[in-house]
């Protein structure tokens, strides 16, 4: 695991995350999720805000969870929500431009956690012990 680049992850996202919150037309501007003056209606504040804090939180718990299962588990759950907001968004955001566009972005960062996963950091090896109760 590396665990630097997971804990980097985790911090941009987070920041994303709070920032999307108390500013929702972050993330509807380029989404196309705003009407034709560039405003975001009071539904689309309401629908994208508990996403955007769904990214703090995770993106925080990626930043401070313990290296280990909890490490793992917190870039699952984040692997989990960017690989499912590429299907979402690009399933449904209007304009091919914002679908291909919300796909990268999503697959980008998705890829930087399973890369915090698969590379780098002390590997574990497990060994059996020197001596014990049923060694012979």
């Amino acid at each position: 695991m590396k665990v630097g680049l997971l804990r980097a992850v985790g911090v941009a996202t987070a920041v994303y995350g709070m920032a999307v919150t108390a500013v929702p037309a972050l993330l509807a501007r380029p989404s196309g999720l705003v009407d034709e003056e560039g405003r975001t209606g009071r539904a689309t504040r309401i629908s994208l805000r508990p996403l955007a804090w769904r990214d703090a939180v995770s993106g925080l718990a990626l930043a401070v969870a313990p290296e280990g299962p909890a490490l793992r588990t917190a870039a699952y759950v984040r692997i989990a929500a960017d690989f499912g907001d590429a299907v979402l968004l690009g399933a449904t955001l209007p304009g091919r431009d914002r679908k291909l566009a919300a796909v990268a972005v999503s697959v980008g960062w998705g890829a930087l956690s399973v890369a915090g996963l698969l590379t780098g950091g002390r590997r574990e090896v497990m060994s059996r012990p020197a001596s014990g109760p049923l060694q012979t």
